[in-house]
């Protein structure tokens, strides 16, 4: 017997009326317990996808902050500064800030000859995301941004941490509303004030923040001399003073990097350093003062910031005063003594570039949290305790024994993380693995000490050096202590899901489980199941116990719970299992070539999607090719000559092109009116074959009617009426709001009650899959063009169009095999027995149905932007229907704009359904098993480092991705309002067989 079903074939035959009525009654039954049992794969799937997405902030986004390590001070005899002055100009370049101007003159004068004659200068590298307060926060705490501030945001603190202001005596610190708070609100011995938010005005040269931050400073001293506790304050050791500088990045923002007033906010900020450093040394005269001056993040060329392009991460380090050496000549090719590799991932020894004038000065470059520690250093201020930055020695001027114990303590601040952390871990785990290569830390340091004892100040140099990398690493290894355990068990929780859909598609939508039985492969005695689950529970309950006596939180029990009852599930259904090893023994080799070609398709397809993702352009090549194949497919298939695999191919290749269109629309009016003129000319297509090609045996599986009715032809009039109206209200609205600046309230009025009546029409249609899918068509597109700017009209006939090829290929595919079929005998066409009355089981080669669908479901994401994109929120979308600030009105239409495009997809998916009588439910269980491929890809690419953006995509893909289960399922359901009425031609019959 021939088989091509996904795995076998069911046979049926005749029988008397009682064996007829019996049957009708098991399949009632099996009707029943399909449904109940669907429903809780659908609340299983819906459960688990919202559990595990839940898990990567479990895995990449865990705090890497522990509370509860002593400080640990240098033992200097005394610290090389009393006081310290920060100054950080917020988003200024490296470039912008060495580099002379058009006349060859530099825009720091004062800055850059501290840099020759009198302080240390290099690059600060910043990793991403560069943004200001991951910025500030590696500057003054020593650590890089907390992961779980992206769930936050970026100006919230998600948890408490130390800085160099909570060890100072006293902090003074003066700037931006956002940043100044963060790092002083809570702090009781600091001074501080900020700006008023309405002073970031963009529309202004905000150089003039910049002096409102030094003016505060020059009152501070000024109101010295009239208050003695000020004074006597002021004269303590250990204070810091910071004055936050945003000048550069509000100009960068609004006027770009190039522009005179971002690069006369340089030189505003040179002054302002110069005047800083005048008014301290008048005021103290004592020379015990350090000072640094560098920037948070740079600023592209865009005027933007945040991800990882050496405009944003090299910003520029300039350090003067007590405690630091001067300039030295350079001497070879390295740019630092401390660092092994740059957060930013730039190349580490990048040559001075020669028009910075500064190639013969000796060039110290470091990461952006080594300056905490550098800052602790010079104050002779334990470090932050959870920094993770390396002393920079190429800037301190300390003897040889200083530097030993300045480096010994940076090293024990961060071995005292890694100590914590591992206190932490092996107090709530049962099977502890410590870090190795620090397991006997304590000997280390006490060879250290020993050493300096005995004045051997290099060795005991290195041994810290290399404690201190050793610590760093030990510190990475608990942060990401669980990861291996966590992915382990959310992957083989998403791929037992994926068995569990799979096994259930086999024993429900295939021929398969009837096949197994009647060769008594099911055989095995079902008591087996029973066992399976005790196993399982008890499995359960010794992992549930396990992880109570780890302390492990609630999450972990709902991860490892779930993954243990899914591959109870699998166990379960062991005969099944065992009934299909055997059923695959006996195949014979052109069915596993069969089975390994569909599986290559599939994969190639689902990774093609997962990449298109970040690289849209792949659309267009799976298009090109997508239309040749199909059209050659189809002039093999169809016997006759026709026009259809031309059409075909050119609907593919039309749509190919928009992927490869800007994700930012611009606007254009013209062409929103043109694709109104399009939706037009198309439908009147469509109404003229559904009304002419009827009688046609090729044709007749789309355009049958059980009855044609007057009404039909008058509402399809209506609806081209109604896109003409909604085309010609696109040119006057946007018209007048133009001229007038305001939205007409005619203009509103009609275009609402188009919008809105234009969707209820289809439910009136004619109920043949041409007639009904070319009305939703119409129905749709009214709303569509009136929220429509530019080339995205044009995209809903494209997309339109490929659809009705994709069903002219299903309906080709169909009629030849009902041809092919007719040929067969009786017993070879047991394979093509129905389920039901209206479907058949499914076949190996019907996989192309939810494939085709996964691609074109993307497509709508990604054809004219990406869900997420600026192009797909761009707010002047709505402007046809309000103009008035409503936030929720005008993103329930923009959401809902995006929206229509799947709504077609999914109807021609259920149309196609029906055409080809395949269960619609089986097909959309293999959309979600094939989507969860996708998931755990994008498991794994989840990002915790780069730029906010970089990280919330990253996030976005998973989540997009992981709900489709919810996502589809429920745009089922309303479209199933549209299509659910649609009729295909009744199958013919036979006393004892139904047959395609």
């Amino acid at each position: 017997m021939r088989s091509d079903g996904i795995l076998g074939a069911r046979g049926g035959g005749g029988g008397s009326d009682q064996n007829r009525a019996t049957a009708s009654v098991a399949v009632e039954s099996r009707r029943r317990w399909l449904k109940r049992r669907e429903t809780w794969l659908v609340l299983l799937g819906v459960a688990l996808h919202a559990v595990y997405m839940l898990s990567i902030f479990d895995i990449y986004f865990k705090t890497p902050i522990v509370h509860g390590m002593d400080p640990v001070p240098p033992r200097f005899s005394q610290p090389p500064a009393k006081r310290l002055i920060l100054l950080i100009s917020d988003g200024l370049r490296a470039d912008k800030f060495y580099e002379p101007d058009v006349d060859g003159n530099y825009r720091a004068p004062f800055l850059r000859n501290i840099i020759k004659n009198q302080g240390r200068w290099g690059v600060s590298h910043a990793r991403p995301p560069t943004e200001s307060r991951p910025g500030h926060v590696a500057i003054i705490a020593g650590f890089y941004e907390d992961p779980s501030a992206v769930t936050k945001g970026w100006k919230a603190n998600p948890v408490e941490f130390d800085s160099v202001f909570n060890q100072s005596r006293h902090t003074f610190a003066y700037g931006s509303p956002d940043i100044i708070p963060i790092f002083c609100s809570a702090l009781p011995h600091s001074t501080w004030n900020s700006y008023p938010h309405e002073y970031e005005d963009f529309a202004t040269d905000a150089s003039f923040l910049d002096e409102w931050s030094f003016d505060q400073f020059e009152s501070l001293l000024n109101r010295s001399h009239h208050d003695p506790k000020l004074k006597e304050l002021l004269h303590q050791d250990k204070l810091v003073f910071f004055l936050h500088l945003l000048g550069c990045d509000s100009n960068g923002h609004a006027h770009r990097p190039f522009s005179s007033i971002y690069l006369n906010n340089v030189k505003v900020v040179d002054k302002i350093a110069e005047r800083v450093y005048h008014l301290l040394e008048d005021y103290y005269r004592d020379n015990r003062t350090s000072y640094i001056f560098t920037a948070d993040h740079g600023m592209s060329d865009k005027g933007s910031h945040g991800d990882g392009h050496p405009t944003n991460t090299d910003t520029p380090l300039v350090a003067w005063g007590a405690g630091i050496k001067y300039p030295r000549p350079a001497t070879g090719h390295s740019h630092s003594d401390s660092v092994t590799s740059f957060v930013d991932k730039h190349a580490h020894d990048m040559p001075t570039p020669y028009d910075w004038g500064l190639n013969r000065v000796e060039r110290v470059d470091v990461n952006q949290a080594d300056i905490a520690p550098l800052m602790s250093t010079l104050l002779g201020l334990p470090g932050p305790v959870n920094s993770v930055g390396n002393l920079p020695l190429g800037y301190m001027k300390l003897n040889e024994a200083e530097e030993v114990e300045a480096v010994l303590a940076n090293t024990k601040q961060i071995l005292n993380q890694l100590l914590r952390k591992s206190h932490i871990k092996m107090s709530n785990s049962l099977f502890f693995k410590p870090f190795k290569p620090l397991v006997d830390h304590s000997s280390s340091l006490s060879q250290i000490d020993e050493l300096i004892s005995a004045k051997r100040y290099e060795a005991a140099m290195k041994l810290a050096v290399d404690l201190r990398n050793l610590s760093l690493e030990g510190v990475h290894y608990f942060q990401t202590y669980d990861w291996l355990m966590l992915m382990t068990v959310i992957t083989l929780g998403y791929t037992g899901w994926m068995i569990v859909l799979a096994l259930h598609v086999l024993q429900c939508y295939s021929s398969l489980s009837g096949d197994l039985s009647r060769k008594g492969h099911l055989s095995v005695q079902k008591r087996h199941s029973t066992k399976v689950y005790l196993s399982g529970c008890l499995l359960m309950a010794i992992l549930t116990v396990l992880n109570l006596m780890e302390h492990s939180p609630p999450l972990y029990h709902a991860y490892i719970g779930m993954t243990v009852f899914l591959w109870t599930q699998i166990f379960s259904e062991y005969r099944l299992i065992r009934g299909l090893w055997i059923y695959l023994r006996e195949r014979k080799a052109g069915y596993f070539i069969k089975l390994l070609f569909a599986a290559a398709v599939s994969i190639v397809i689902v990774e093609l999607l997962v990449h298109s993702f970040t690289e849209r352009k792949l659309y267009t090549w799976f298009f090109l090719i997508a239309g040749f194949v199909s059209s050659v497919l189809l002039h093999i298939s169809i016997p006759w000559r026709s026009g259809i695999p031309v059409f075909v191919c050119i609907s593919c290749w039309f749509l190919s092109v928009f992927t490869l269109m800007p994700a930012e629309i611009p606007d254009n009016n013209n062409l929103v009116v043109m694709s109104g003129a399009i939706i037009i000319v198309i439908s009147l297509a469509a109404k003229w074959l559904d009304t002419h090609a009827e009688g046609n045996k090729f044709w007749q599986s789309i355009t049958f009617h059980e009855s044609r009715k007057p009404m039909w032809s008058k509402l399809y009039f209506i609806q081209i009426v109604l896109v003409g109206v909604s085309s010609v209200m696109v040119s006057l609205s946007t018209k007048h709001r133009t001229q007038n600046q305001e939205l007409h309230s005619s203009h509103q009025f009609i275009n609402w009650l188009v919008a809105g009546s234009s969707m209820v029409l289809p439910l009136f249609s004619g109920n043949g899959i041409l007639s009904r899918l070319s009305s939703i068509f119409l129905g749709f597109a009214p709303p569509f063009l009136l929220l429509s700017i530019g080339y995205e009209a044009v995209f809903y006939s494209a997309l339109a169009v490929v659809l009705m090829a994709w069903i002219l290929f299903e309906n080709a595919s169909h009629h030849s095999s009902k041809a092919k079929d007719s040929s067969l005998s009786e017993e070879n066409r047991e394979e093509h027995v129905t389920i039901g009355s209206e479907e058949r089981y499914l076949q190996l080669s019907d996989v192309r149905i939810p494939l085709i669908f996964m691609v074109l479901f993307n497509v709508a994401f990604f054809g004219t932007g990406n869900f997420a994109s600026i192009a797909s929120f761009e707010i002047s979308s709505v402007y046809r229907f309000i103009t008035i600030f409503s936030p929720f009105l005008m993103a329930a239409l923009l959401i809902f704009k995006l929206f229509i495009p799947f709504m077609l997809v999914i109807c021609a998916f259920s149309a196609i359904t029906k055409l080809v009588r395949v269960p619609r439910l089986g097909c959309y269980f293999l959309v979600i098993l094939f989507s969860d491929i996708m998931t755990i890809h994008f498991f794994f690419l989840v990002k915790n480092t780069g730029s906010w953006m970089e990280i919330g995509n990253s996030i976005s893909h998973f989540g997009i991705v992981s709900a489709q289960v919810v996502f589809v399922l429920l745009l089922f359901a309303l479209t199933n309002l549209y299509t659910r009425t649609i009729r295909v031609k009744p199958l013919s019959t036979s006393p004892s067989l139904k047959t395609l």
